[in-house]
């Protein structure tokens, strides 16, 4: 498993004190099909992927890569009119409930794109599904939210 992580506090949509949302990305990959440094490219690409679609900064990121064995993955090969490979992967980005259509729209399509150019994935391999959470429910650390307003 690679965990890719860094600053928190500065990322994402600010509220009304200065706290920014950050998505957290979970990728899923079939084991010994992709090098360390195409791991790290994912990493990358689902970084850039957040600055063009969500207009968000790439120096920040969080980021879980694990691999599956055969009988850890399943994705049907051909399930949406797709022609998926042995390189399929499966990824989930919770993201805050707040994000419009517009934006998912055009992250969607830049996660797609980008994994095309850093890693060669082709687009019927991603399959992308993104998991909208009330912003409190984010905690940075430490146990707490910055976008709790309490009870």
């Amino acid at each position: 498993m690679l965990v890719v992580t860094s600053r928190a506090a500065s990322f994402g949509k600010e509220d009304k004190s200065g706290v920014r949302d950050m998505p957290f990305f979970q990728a899923h990959i079939p084991a010994e099909r992709y090098t360390a440094d195409q791991r790290a490219a994912m990493a990358d690409a689902f970084t850039q992927a957040l600055a063009e679609g969500f207009a968000l900064p790439v120096d920040d990121r969080f980021v879980v890569i694990s691999e599956h064995g055969a009988d850890g993955l399943f994705i049907h090969p051909t399930y949406g009119d797709m022609q998926r490979s042995d390189g399929a992967i499966i990824v989930r980005v919770v993201i805050p409930e707040t994000r419009p259509r517009s934006e998912k729209r055009k992250f969607l399509n830049a996660i797609v794109t980008r994994l095309g150019q850093k890693v060669g994935i082709a687009p019927d391999d991603v399959f992308i599904t993104l998991i909208p959470i009330p912003r409190e429910n984010f905690s940075f650390g430490r146990g707490f939210s910055p976008f709790d307003p309490g009870d």
